[in-house]
């Protein structure tokens, strides 16, 4: 979404993404038990797989399956998701595992690259839009490689 809305008006889609990120990413980061359990929605349910649309759906992964996108995805993954996922996906506090059945056999992996550029800020999950796009595939390649 927001690279759609860059596309008509930058200035726009910066403030949105600000918007969606700043305030709720500091309580994701380091707000208290307490706080975190008021104002952030329970754990992850899976819902955003159906606001997914069907084209980014029916995406696929540029890298599927190869060694050298799984090495280099692990490699974003550890430096920019481990903090709130693990440092092997297996999950964080209210942060859900990326081994679960969810992620390894229910989302595609257009589903799992939408969900990495919008974000789900009410569930405390980032845009990467930051991320080029082929680091977003990297990662996505390493999180399928898990299921092995």
């Amino acid at each position: 979404i927001l690279e759609v809305l860059g596309a008509h008006c930058a200035s726009t889609a910066l403030f949105v993404n600000a918007h969606h990120s700043i305030g709720p990413r500091a309580l994701v980061l380091f707000g208290t038990q307490a706080q975190q359990d008021r104002w952030l929605p329970k754990l992850a349910t899976g819902e955003w797989i159906k606001r997914v649309p069907p084209f980014e759906h029916s995406r696929t992964n540029p890298y599927e399956g190869q060694a050298d996108a799984v090495a280099a995805g692990r490699r974003v993954f550890v430096e920019h998701c481990s903090h709130c996922h693990g440092e092997n996906a297996e999950g964080t506090r209210k942060r859900p595992p990326l081994h679960s059945d969810r992620i390894q056999h229910e989302a595609t992996a257009g589903d799992l690259h939408w969900i990495l550029t919008n974000g789900n800020m009410g569930k405390g999950m980032p845009p990467w839009t930051k991320l080029p796009d082929e680091q977003r595939w990297q990662v996505i390649t390493y999180l399928k490689s898990l299921q092995n």
